[in-house]
């Protein structure tokens, strides 16, 4: 889990065949979306536990989550078998650092959800909780629905590019992002990896093959190209 740079996550895995067809593509990390606000998972914790135990580094399951108190995001950590757990609640910083002292193997991400005009306390975030993360990732806000991730939208570039220049600790880029401008996005923000969720599916509401296929060789090439 040490490396974070070039690095390419696809979120919102359903099941174990798209969790091995992903990987086959050529992504690092896969994402499971588990104990939602809405009660929706994609896929069992049973499932996610499964496939997680199957993967091999450098490929790693990540869980992605809404919880906020340390003990249970650890306990859930531990039942499901992830090295990495990617946080969407608004967890205080007095619960990222207990998760830290509870489980310094566990990689940390902590979501920042760019708004229309909250540049300056997603700042402010990252100088408070920066000791105790390990990679932020940025997401879109849909003021619509009051979704703070897998909304499809993306946000201000400009704005993760601010917060890569600000931050201690390395940024993953989502909202939004798709084969077609995920390029433009790398080569406008320069964050250390990229993630992809709603962006990749088909009408069936599966990860498209060709689509994965597509985002992770335009990521690559992007990378590649910043250095």
């Amino acid at each position: 889990m040490t490396i974070v740079n070039k690095l390419v996550q696809v979120a919102g895995i359903i099941d174990a065949a798209e969790a091995d067809m992903i990987i086959d593509a050529g992504a690092d990390w896969i994402g499971f979306a588990l104990r939602l606000p809405s009660g929706k998972d994609d896929i069992a914790e049973q499932d996610a536990a499964a496939i997680i135990k199957n993967l091999r580094a450098p490929h790693a399951g990540v869980l992605i989550s809404y919880l906020t108190e340390a003990d249970e995001i650890s306990r859930f950590c531990q039942e499901l078998g992830v090295v990495a757990v990617q946080l969407h609640g608004d967890v205080e910083t007095d619960q990222l650092r207990r998760l830290k002292e509870l489980r310094p193997d566990l990689f940390v991400l902590k979501s920042l959800v760019v708004k229309q005009d909250n540049i300056d306390e997603l700042l402010k975030l990252v100088d408070d909780t920066h000791p105790f993360v390990d990679m932020y990732i940025t997401d879109t806000f849909d003021p619509r629905t009051g979704a703070k991730g897998a909304t499809g939208l993306t946000h201000d570039w400009n704005v993760s590019a601010e917060l890569v220049r600000r931050s201690p600790k390395p940024l993953m880029m989502a909202g939004g992002l798709n084969p077609e401008n995920v390029g433009d996005a790398i080569r406008a923000v320069k964050p250390a990896a990229v993630d992809a969720h709603t962006g990749l599916e088909g009408p069936d509401g599966r990860k498209d093959r060709a689509k994965v296929a597509k985002f992770i060789a335009e990521a690559r090439a992007a990378f590649d190209a910043i250095g």
